[in-house]
């Protein structure tokens, strides 16, 4: 994989349905929506934030990730509604010597059990393997989390493994997480 090619321009992907975004300071309606229920951060090492300006600030650290290449982190929005934030999907954990990186994702609430979220897994699944020349796309989840695993799956990943105690979460504690993860040699391209 070569960094640049994810951290060219930010990228834009688009389906019939979805955009994949940048995020702006004029969806911080949205981001509040998003980010201000816990129900969404049920499984995630993520608190809910309920002040505006603090989202606001970090509107601009999703930017400033990217500018120092650190994390991708797109709005998923309806293709013919710029300013309709459903929800976040995210690459981070860039390991370029290895080819890999981590998925991450969340929806607001109101938009779950809609195939949102595992059409907007596809959509970055693709633009990775084709595009970017990922090796290895990998996803943490915790155990309870079954909706999250079934996109996973719909997606192509394969459970590889629980890794018991493995991490410290905000808001969660010590938490095990099931591994998820996908091949570019067994990604039908």
């Amino acid at each position: 994989m070569v960094i640049d090619r994810l951290f060219r321009a930010f990228p834009e992907i688009e389906s019939g349905r979805l955009a994949l975004r940048e995020i702006e300071d004029r969806h911080l309606d949205g981001v509040y929506e998003l980010y201000s229920n816990e129900k969404v951060f049920e499984y995630c090492g993520i608190l809910p934030k309920n002040n505006r300006a603090t989202l606001k600030t970090m509107i601009g650290r999703f930017s400033r990730d990217f500018q120092k290449k650190s994390r991708v982190k797109w709005g998923i929005f309806y293709s013919d509604d710029p300013n309709s934030l459903l929800g976040i999907i995210e690459v981070f954990e860039i390991h370029q010597k290895v080819n890999a990186v981590t998925l991450g994702y969340y929806l607001s609430e109101s938009r779950w059990g809609q195939g949102i979220a595992s059409e907007a897994v596809g959509l970055v699944v693709r633009f990775l393997f084709q595009q970017v020349k990922v090796n290895r796309i990998q996803a943490e989840v915790m155990p309870g989390n079954g909706a999250s695993k079934r996109v996973l799956l719909r997606n192509g990943f394969k459970y590889e493994g629980t890794l018991r105690q493995a991490a410290l979460w905000s808001g969660q504690g010590i938490v095990d997480l099931e591994i998820y993860g996908l091949l570019l040699e067994e990604y039908a391209l």
